[in-house]
């Protein structure tokens, strides 16, 4: 599936990605992602894709996102925006699929393989369009939790299909307990 001497590149759908490993009950652990993918072939760029939700103090991905930036990837990010549907509902909107698509696709002439982090179906015509520049693409998603988190035409696409269960013993660590005063801090991201 991988080849040593390939320049590879990461595109990571963060609320994607997340929400497949929570589906499986773990988290990532960005650092051993990153070395896996080093260790899989010549590794030019990590992209990790996510919107903020920022209010007056604190956003809850602030910490991830100041990590991974300062450990070798190249943070995209955009304000979420919040609206009130038609129900009354909050709602919170932060899609990042043009900015990924257009950044894969300005990077295709200098990598020979993508490995795409998400398993959203509009993704297929972007996977579909590197391959045509000659870039193989794996897909990273799952079909082992309740419900697939990967669309069918996006799988069938990919020049390869990496189950992400499979790489839990690699990348993985059980999530975390929910913090409380009668608790311990948390480890450290990179932990």
């Amino acid at each position: 599936m991988f080849y040593r001497d390939e320049r590879l590149a990461l595109f990571i759908d963060g609320s994607n990605l997340y929400a497949a490993a929570r589906a499986l009950g773990f988290d990532i652990d960005y650092k051993l992602l990153r070395q896996e993918f080093m260790r899989r072939g010549r590794l030019l760029r990590a992209f990790y894709y996510t919107a903020l939700l920022e209010n007056d103090e604190y956003s809850p991905i602030r910490p991830l996102v100041d990590w991974l930036h300062y450990n070798g990837f190249t943070m995209v990010t955009k304000p979420a925006k919040e609206f009130t549907d038609s129900m009354g509902r909050r709602k919170v909107k932060g899609n990042m699929d043009i900015e990924l698509a257009v950044d894969a696709m300005e990077i295709a002439a200098h990598v020979d393989h993508i490995v795409l982090f998400s398993g959203d179906g509009d993704f297929r015509s972007l996977v579909e369009a590197l391959q045509r520049k000659g870039v193989r693409v794996s897909v990273v998603s799952t079909i082992r939790s309740q419900s697939p988190m990967i669309a069918d035409d996006l799988r069938r696409q990919a020049d390869n299909f990496i189950e992400l269960d499979e790489l839990r013993d690699v990348i993985g660590r059980p999530p975390r307990e929910p913090r409380n005063e009668d608790t311990e801090p948390a480890e450290d991201i990179e932990a």
